[in-house]
Order: structure tokens, then C-alpha cells, then sequence
């Protein structure tokens, strides 16, 4: 988790640190084949050099960027778990809990669906 290190140390609430950190392990553990990274400042995971999730942290929540494909399949199961959502991310509150079982299914999604992507983003 070296590749995060500044940018979890940028963050300047101790729980909101601790929070994003616990996430981005969870990731690296669960999915250990993906690719952690840097871009755009923001940390993110790749997979066979394309986008499979990536993270941003506000003042107010955890947003999580699963891609426009990741929100439209599972826009639902978002608003289920409590979590609202643009086009782009879904947004996890502070004091929300993280529902990794959603977290699984969207990384997973986007492994698969984009096996065969050689681009970066979709396109």
C-alpha cells in the first residue's frame, strides 16, 4: 500500500484516514491480482492496464468510481444500501457503513465486463 502512503497522509481527519485506508486494503486483499495506482490524484485499482475502481475522499463522504457502467448495473443495489450516486460514483458518508458485499459484486462486474478492454477507460 506504499502507492497510497502520501495520499492517505494528506488526509486530515484521523477517521476519514482510517476509513479510506481500511477500504483500500480490503480491496487489495480481496482482489489481490488488480493493480494499485495513482492517477488523477486519486488512488485507484487497475487490471490488465484498464480502470476497474478507483476512490476520492470529501469532506462529507467516500466516493467510490466504478465507471458509468458500474453505476447503471448496479444503481439499485446502491440505493439499497443507503449510498447515493451520480453518473460517475457513489457516494458512502462517513458515519455510513461500507457494504463490501456491493463493493465485491461492482469490482467484479468490471474485472469481467472489461476482460477484453484495451483501453483505459470504456468506451
Amino acid at each position: 500500500m506504499e502507492v497510497f502512503a502520501e495520499y492517505l497522509e494528506g488526509i486530515n481527519n484521523p477517521e476519514h484516514r482510517t476509513r479510506t485506508e481500511e477500504v483500500l486494503n480490503w480491496v487489495a486483499e480481496k482482489f489481490p491480482g488488480l493493480e494499485p495506482r495513482m492517477a488523477w490524484n486519486q488512488p485507484m485499482y487497475t487490471d490488465h492496464g484498464t480502470f476497474i475502481i478507483g476512490f476520492s475522499v470529501s469532506k462529507q463522504h467516500l466516493a467510490v468510481a466504478p465507471e458509468i457502467a458500474g453505476i447503471n448495473r448496479f444503481s439499485d443495489k446502491i440505493v439499497q444500501a443507503g449510498y447515493d450516486h451520480t453518473k460517475q460514483l457513489l457516494r458512502i458518508k462517513w458515519g455510513s457503513p461500507v457494504d463490501y458485499a456491493l463493493l465485491e459484486e461492482i469490482i467484479d462486474f468490471n474485472i469481467l465486463d472489461k476482460a477484453d478492454c484495451s483501453t483505459f477507460w470504456r468506451k
